[in-house]
């Protein structure tokens, strides 16, 4: 008999203290709206045409960098979950910037 047992999903951890909370909620809005941004920003300095390029290469760099940051922070038995840029950012800041001993 073949006994395969799946490993239960780690729950997003919740970070406790105000400045984790402010790093994510920052890291969250990059993730999010960057993309805009630039494409805005390239589109009013110079023509849409290249803003609507310059659009579509940061959606594709974006998505390296989200893909990076995924792959680098949540556990490897978890990387087939889709997860948010929340998601991401909660990963993200509590594994690699506010690294927050737990009480036993």
């Amino acid at each position: 008999m073949q006994t395969n047992f799946i490993d239960m999903m780690e729950v997003t951890p919740k970070l406790k203290t105000k400045k984790c909370q402010l790093v994510s909620f920052l890291l969250q809005l990059f993730l999010q709206y960057t993309i805009y941004i630039i494409g805005i920003v390239v589109w009013i300095m110079y023509d849409y045409f290249i803003g609507i390029g310059i659009f579509l290469l940061s959606f594709l760099v974006m998505g390296i960098i989200k893909s990076y940051i995924r792959n680098s922070v949540i556990p490897k038995n978890q990387q087939e979950y889709n997860y948010n840029d929340k998601g991401i950012a909660d990963w993200y800041t509590a594994r690699e910037l506010c690294i927050e001993i737990e009480e036993e």
